[in-house]
């Protein structure tokens, strides 16, 4: 029964993860990701029901459209095997079971489903377009608040905490906003600022810092070594057009949900 539970968790990652190839590659186009059918991105043609179901249409379809016969990224199948390894792993990690099932378990798996989809997105889209896009960081600051709404009235959690997070958001919004007017665009460094208030609400201070500091070294030591290759390089890039070019939401995201489930899976075996 146990595993049955757990396959039906990998089944719903899986959709996720198929949910997310979607947005990923139409957030940035200003395509809608709820109405319109799923289509081929190279023939345009829309998708039958076969040709949908996670893993198994990319294994059965041999990794092709089944209309244009143009190869399939193999990222698609790997991000959902991936989304629904991951939603197993938390279900573990959070000590989810067929017999334990009660609101605070439910709304805990859900909210965290929520997070891990504004994290993916994020990073997805960041890596793709060197973009933090602004509609995602919206989704992140709706689901925060209705994530503290939940921990102040059902977890009787500090409602001052939560305060000083939505102050955060507030000033952040505001800085934004005077720099769409004077700049006529967001700053990317305004939409990361944004999501690090969104992970630190739903992953912690301490995960959410430990997060900074090992991007900023991974970012660190990035640097120094193109450096050294580009010594001998007559037209090598500028520091500017270097920092223009790293996908910070990318990776801090990215070792952010690395942590996050590492201290899930490890509070599992210490407890």
């Amino acid at each position: 029964m146990e595993a049955i539970f757990y396959i039906l968790i990998f089944i719903i990652g899986t959709l996720f993860g198929s949910f997310y190839t979607l947005a990923v590659y139409r957030i940035p186009k200003r395509q809608d990701i709820i109405y319109t059918h799923s289509y081929c991105p190279n023939c345009n043609h829309k998708l039958g029901l076969l040709d949908l179901f996670p893993i198994f249409s990319y294994i059965l379809l041999g990794g092709k459209c089944r209309y244009c016969k143009e190869k399939i990224r193999p990222r698609y199948l790997i991000l959902e095997v991936l989304s629904g390894l991951l939603f197993v792993v938390i279900a573990y990690a959070m000590k989810l079971s067929i017999y334990n099932l009660n609101l605070s378990a439910i709304a805990q798996m859900i909210f965290t489903a929520l997070y891990v989809t504004f994290i993916i997105l994020m990073c997805g889209i960041d890596k793709e377009n060197r973009k933090i896009d602004k509609g995602i960081n919206i989704y992140g600051i709706v689901i925060s608040i209705a994530y503290m709404i939940y921990l102040c009235i059902v977890e009787n959690a500090n409602i001052y905490r939560y305060g000083i997070y939505l102050v955060a958001y507030i000033l952040i919004l505001i800085l934004d906003t005077i720099t769409l007017k004077k700049y006529a665009k967001s700053t990317y460094v305004n939409g990361v600022l944004l999501s690090i208030v969104t992970m630190i609400i739903f992953t912690g201070e301490y995960v959410t810092v430990l997060s900074t500091i090992i991007t900023l070294l991974a970012i660190a030591i990035y640097l120094l070594i193109y450096k050294i290759k580009q010594l001998k390089d007559k037209q090598r890039k500028s520091d500017k057009q270097l920092a223009k070019g790293i996908s910070i939401g990318f990776y801090l995201g990215t070792i952010n949900l690395t942590i996050f489930t590492f201290i899930l899976l490890y509070s599992q075996y210490i407890l």
